[in-house]
């Protein structure tokens, strides 16, 4: 009897030899159909499958193409419909992936984020590589991460079963969870259609992220992008606008190192002292560097795919440092995302709390180091090669566009009351704004250009706090950057040989939060490259927190969050 899908026999009475050229083709038609068995998966954030056979693929598409088919939830001017359109326009059917290798190496360096259609068999060889890591590890269950607004971890958790089911439809989850504060007031965000805000959007895994949690028992994760139930990019996505604006950058022929440095503070449990409740600094690691905590929090970090280059006790009790490996593309996102879940399960498993504030209500530092290269990644364009320390003429223009920026990139680098108190920490006159400060090899500065190390020349952006979205950092960063490189509205840059920058007009730090929004609102630049859904969200959602926030349960209210 015939297997199902096999060729028919024509004479059972044929020879053996045949039987075996029957045999041949029989396996090379299940080979064929096991191929051309389409998958869905989310890979650059801007595309997915949604068919299970080709033909279906088509009906989806055309579907796709038709005006009912928009996003449940128009936007409410021009400029944001024209966004949507253009999304649409690219959100046909394919499934990518950001390391080109066919092979899926857990371990692999996955440096760069040069986005490549997956074929049907490196697809399949990728699940297969995944589905032994399930094994090897006896997985049970696979978080679905994605980050919401604030830059923490949203996720759902599945059966490890389920895996490769939802590796083809996704996960669902209430679009509230990532975009807005819960509960909402209507007369605050009445441009917010409730039908949007209550609907379910798409969890789509990257497989290249997937990876076995040291410190979750049989747990894996894999990061994920997130998409309407109709398929487009969720617009208010930070790793969709990073990513976005990192496409933005290779499309100018260059491309981002870089890495993120964190300071965050590990408090003992707390304990209530005169019907307060207050947790003390776990002072014994500032002298001591070789803590259990942190050696399995690196080693932890490292089998996630997020190398730590160096670590350290900061300048308070229970304040450290960490730094990451510098890495092109989304990684260095990735990277520090990983880092602000993984701090608080590992604590917890010695009765500390992290956080990434400090006791006295100030946020920790969240820097990030970067550099701008050449699209293949091979020549620093920041580097004058003379040894001298100076920036290029590419490097000063990048530089003036973060200067024209910091106002804007501030609200997002520093994005609450809390943060903002370190902008002026140093100072005791009562101001509105501070200058906005750059100098070479100097730690003091908003914007500070190293020229010595391995990496070569380098900005730190320390306009940024660690509570920041790490996502939107870089996001704001290259944008403001890559304005500086094609700007031609009067801002002067010098020469290679000039350590000079003149710019129109001096550039400020509003130390008000309100300050902060309105300057994010009107900086057009910024508005156009990270989206105007996207602003307008980020905006209400901290519109809504300045009103309905007291001032003293602040510190408080990002302990708990933020840990």
């Amino acid at each position: 009897m015939n297997d199902e899908g096999d060729l028919p026999q024509e004479d059972t009475t044929k020879d053996e030899g045949n039987e075996t050229e029957g045999n041949k083709r029989n396996k090379l038609r299940r080979t064929r159909k096991k191929v051309n068995k389409p998958h869905l998966c989310s890979m650059d954030g801007e595309k997915i499958t949604m068919a299970n056979t080709s033909e279906r693929s088509r009906n989806q598409a055309a579907d796709l193409s038709k005006p009912g088919s928009a996003e449940s939830c128009p936007s409410h001017n021009d400029k944001d419909a024209q966004d949507q359109m253009s999304v649409r326009k690219s959100s046909f059917p394919t499934a990518s992936a950001s390391v080109p290798d066919a092979e899926f190496n857990p371990n692999a360096d996955h440096t760069r984020d040069n986005a490549q259609i997956l074929t049907p068999p490196q697809l399949s060889s990728r699940m297969k590589h995944i589905k032994q890591e399930m094994a090897k590890n006896h997985l049970q269950f696979v978080r679905f991460e994605a980050t919401d607004l604030h830059g923490v971890s949203r996720s759902k958790s599945i059966p490890a079963h389920f895996f490769q089911e939802k590796v083809v439809h996704g996960v669902f989850m209430p679009r509230g969870y990532l975009e807005l504060m819960p509960n909402p007031k209507d007369n605050e965000l009445n441009h917010i259609r409730a039908t949007c805000f209550n609907s379910d959007i798409v969890l789509m895994p990257e497989l290249a992220t997937f990876r076995v949690l040291p410190w979750a028992e049989r747990t894996a994760r894999v990061i994920c992008d997130t998409f309407t139930v109709t398929g487009e990019p969720l617009l208010t996505s930070p790793r969709y606008i990073a990513k976005k604006q990192l496409r933005q950058l290779q499309d100018a022929g260059y491309s981002l190192l870089s890495a993120f440095i964190y300071d965050f503070c590990i408090f003992a449990v707390p304990e209530v002292i005169n019907s307060k409740t207050i947790s003390f600094p776990a002072s014994t690691l500032l002298s001591n560097h070789d803590q259990p905590f942190m050696q399995e929090l690196v080693d932890g970090l490292y089998h996630t795919g997020a190398n730590v280059e160096s670590f350290s006790s900061s300048t308070r009790p229970g304040q450290m440092e960490i730094s990451f490996l510098s890495e092109f593309g989304i990684s260095s996102a990735d990277n520090a995302f990983t880092l602000r879940t993984g701090v608080k399960e590992v604590a917890r498993k010695y009765n500390y709390i992290a956080s990434l504030v400090i006791e006295t209500g100030f946020c920790n530092s969240g820097i990030l180091s970067h550099s701008v290269w050449d699209v293949g990644g091979k020549t620093n364009m920041f580097c004058s090669g003379s040894g001298v320390e100076q920036l290029t003429l590419t490097g000063k223009k990048w530089l003036a566009g973060l200067l024209k920026h910091s106002a804007a990139l501030s609200c997002l680098m520093a994005p609450a009351v809390s943060c903002r108190k370190r902008y002026c920490k140093d100072s005791r006159d009562l101001k509105d704004s501070v200058p906005t400060t750059w100098g070479y090899n100097d730690n003091s500065c908003a914007l500070n250009i190293k020229c010595h190390g391995e990496k070569g020349t380098q900005i730190e952006n320390k306009l940024g706090s660690a509570t920041a979205n790490p996502y939107l950092v870089l996001a704001a960063t290259v944008a403001a950057g890559l304005d500086g490189l094609q700007s031609s509205d009067g801002v002067e840059a010098g020469s290679d040989e000039s350590e000079d920058l003149y710019l129109p007009e001096p550039s400020e730090i509003p130390l008000k939060m309100e300050d902060a929004l309105a300057a994010l609102e009107q900086d057009q630049c910024l508005k156009q490259a990270l989206g105007e859904t996207f602003i307008r969200y980020f905006v209400a959602m901290k519109k809504y927190e300045l009103e309905n926030e007291e001032t003293d349960a602040e510190g408080n209210k990002f302990l708990e969050y933020f840990i």
